[in-house]
């Protein structure tokens, strides 16, 4: 099913970029102002700001699709994320972690997604350790539908790599740390329900399941690779 979502990914990305030019991310430089409107799933987003490119502990999941704008979030979301990233230096220490798509600096329709309709949702992609132990970032290139399209089986593998369930679950406590700071809070976490129970076996385990709200039932599309995070944000109504 993967494969056939997210065919037209790869095509997307394949577009000539002519006229397209970076963009300074520096937090410093925005100031706060974004309003978003309706809900995720349907919805649109005013002043979306991009999330960095990197930072020493994080990285995109794809150069090409922040030059595309697909990494777009209300600036709350956006503080969140990079503020949880800078707490994970500490918590996590040596964990490489990576964001996926998060939705367009306006918002509305944001294919193949369902939601990511007005700033709050944000895919992460699972930290993942190599067959020595080490955190490196899941594989995300034009073959694989820059990462979307990996398969993990039911232990959590992945040819030599494997989930990094601890980091995932700290990433989460210190996501909703970060959010909690902001204002604002975690709506739901969506992952495919066959690995809760190793999210619930780490030492955040029991913290996460009593805090946070994980869709039960699987998702339209696997989330296997990846965890979708919707932010709580008060929003205005969509007319």
């Amino acid at each position: 099913m993967k494969s056939a979502i997210w065919r037209w990914v790869a095509r997307l990305f394949s577009l000539p970029l002519l006229g397209l030019c970076a963009v300074s991310l520096s937090l410093a430089a925005e100031p706060r102002g974004s309003t978003c409107y309706g809900t995720p799933a349907r919805g649109r987003l005013l002043n979306g700001v991009a999330l960095p490119a990197e930072g020493p502990n994080f990285s995109a999941y794809s150069s090409l699709a922040k030059v595309l704008g697909r990494d777009h979030v209300h600036d709350r979301v956006r503080d969140t994320v990079v503020n949880a990233y800078q707490a994970l230096e500490r918590a996590a220490p040596g964990k490489h972690f990576v964001y996926g798509e998060t939705g367009h600096a306006r918002g509305g329709p944001f294919k193949p997604h369902r939601t990511h309709q007005n700033g709050l949702s944000v895919d992460f992609m699972v930290p993942v350790r190599d067959r020595l132990g080490r955190s490196v970032p899941l594989p995300a290139h034009a073959g694989n539908r820059f990462g979307y399209d990996v398969e993990f089986d039911s232990a959590g593998r992945f040819d030599d790599l494997s989930i990094d369930f601890d980091a995932m679950a700290e990433h989460l406590a210190q996501l909703q740390l970060a959010a909690k700071r902001q204002g604002i809070d975690i709506e739901r976490v969506i992952f495919t329900p066959s690995f809760h129970s190793r999210l619930w076996a780490t030492p955040r385990g029991a913290e996460l399941k009593a805090r946070l709200k994980f869709m039960p039932n699987e998702a339209w599309v696997r989330h296997d690779e990846h965890y979708h995070v919707d932010f709580k944000v008060t929003c205005l109504p969509l007319r």
